[in-house]
């Protein structure tokens, strides 16, 4: 079953699934994971390429050298737009530091260079949509039409877990990205139609 709201197609399981990101489980494990990099809006290009100049000396040598070499950004196999990567694996922007979460020191996290200079108040990009968006994945058609698909990954089962532990729904724990990207309007809307859903019993 998809959901239609505005000019994007929302897959059901976006509604029923349950998720919560356990950093202190996987310590970032998705910056690292994976044979490609981050999809990238053509949009987001400049912007990543103005922080990088901010986050430079966060980066590891060998992520300096494939900027250096390739640019931020690539065009993977099916020739989408997403960020460079080192060994094949590794976003060019990950970085590893010991993190304190509710009192406790958590060891080697991987972070991202572009989300911490952000944070830290030193850029104005937080990071590509995608990421923020993550465990849902957008894909674009030829008409205009936006799809939102929830992406089921094994390293992500602790989130899974958790999710369903606080009974936190994927549209609800990605509320601050969804509305970013889609706007507040659409992101009621969305919400409105959950609650259709409910009070149906298609969703609880």
């Amino acid at each position: 079953m998809i959901i239609e709201i505005g000019n994007v197609l929302v897959a059901m399981d976006i509604f029923t699934e349950k998720f919560c990101c356990d950093f202190e489980s996987c310590k970032g494990r998705c910056c690292i994971e994976g044979d490609a990099g981050a999809p990238v809006l053509f949009d987001e290009i400049a912007d990543i390429e103005e922080s990088t100049e901010i986050v430079w000396s966060r980066l590891s040598a060998s992520a300096q050298a494939v900027i250096d070499k390739q640019g931020v950004v690539y065009s993977d196999r099916d020739g989408d737009l997403v960020t460079s990567i080192v060994g094949g694996k590794d976003c060019v922007f990950t970085c590893y530091k010991n993190i304190d979460i509710d009192g406790k020191s958590i060891s080697n996290c991987c972070l991202c260079a572009l989300e911490s200079a952000f944070r830290e108040g030193k850029s104005t990009f937080c990071k590509p949509i995608s990421c923020s968006l993550y465990p849902i994945r957008e894909r674009k058609f030829s008409n205009g039409t936006v799809g939102l698909n929830y992406h089921q990954w094994s390293i992500c089962k602790d989130a899974v877990k958790k999710g369903k532990a606080l009974n936190l729904p994927v549209y609800q724990f990605l509320k601050e990205p969804l509305t970013r990207r889609f706007g507040e309007e659409w992101y009621k809307e969305l919400e409105t139609v959950a609650d259709e859903l409910r009070e149906q019993g298609i969703i609880n």
